[in-house]
């Protein structure tokens, strides 16, 4: 009997593992926070990027680029000029169809600003608000995603012929008498408002992976942010 039940005992237990493990409070380690951090990242940019840079991301989404107020000025102003009466409809669909082209260029900048996150910035980021990664995400990478997307974006305005298309609409403004005359550069705002898109998609997945457990699509998220999760 003194041999039997040991062997009872580990006869158990081998034949059921998953019981053992829950028995087992293994701790994660600083790399594995560091790489779950990562790797939801890399899911919400990727998702974002994804949705955003389709035909309709932004024009037929909640991100749409709205015109700043001094352009709804002036093409109030036009609607009564022959050729740009619907002059605010076309340069909306051509700002954002350019914003849908360019988003596609933002992937590899995310990427390799993810590659660069410490263990440090993860363990603080993971225990932080809601919105720990993308604030911090777009505290790095702002400036340099913004040279690097401005420029790609001017190529797509030029693409889809929006900067042509303002400036004549701009001219025709300014011709108007006493009027002030507006500035015809649109893609420095364009740029802004499409970032402000991206990071806000971006802070949407971020939050469903803290929140929604069937969004940790894989193994590592799931056992990273279970310890963010409320016990």
């Amino acid at each position: 009997m003194k041999y039997l039940l040991p062997l009872l005992f580990s006869l158990t237990f081998m034949g059921c593992p998953a019981s053992l493990g829950d028995l087992i409070d293994v701790p994660l380690t600083n790399a594995e926070i560091a790489n779950g951090l990562k790797e939801a990242l890399n899911v919400g940019t990727d998702d974002a990027v994804g949705f955003l840079s389709q035909k309709d991301g932004y024009f037929k989404s909640t991100y749409k680029i709205l015109l700043p107020e001094e352009a709804r000025k002036v093409t109030e102003r036009l609607k009564v000029i022959p050729g740009f009466t619907n002059v605010e409809n076309i340069i909306l669909e051509k700002i954002n169809r350019a914003a849908e082209d360019a988003a596609i260029k933002a992937g590899p900048i995310f990427l390799s600003a993810i590659k660069g996150m410490t263990i440090s910035d993860a363990m603080s980021i993971l225990m932080g608000e809601r919105n720990a990664a993308t604030t911090y995400l777009n505290r790095q990478t702002y400036d340099a995603l913004y040279g690097e997307f401005q420029p790609v974006l001017l190529e797509s305005l030029q693409k889809f012929n929006a900067v042509t298309y303002w400036e004549d609409a701009v001219n025709a403004y300014n011709k108007i008498p006493l009027l002030a005359d507006a500035n015809p550069r649109l893609d420095d705002y364009v740029a802004h408002e499409a970032l402000s898109g991206l990071f806000a998609l971006v802070e949407k997945k971020e939050d469903g992976i803290r929140t929604d457990v069937s969004q940790r699509v894989t193994p590592l998220l799931q056992k990273v942010f279970a310890k963010q999760d409320p016990s």
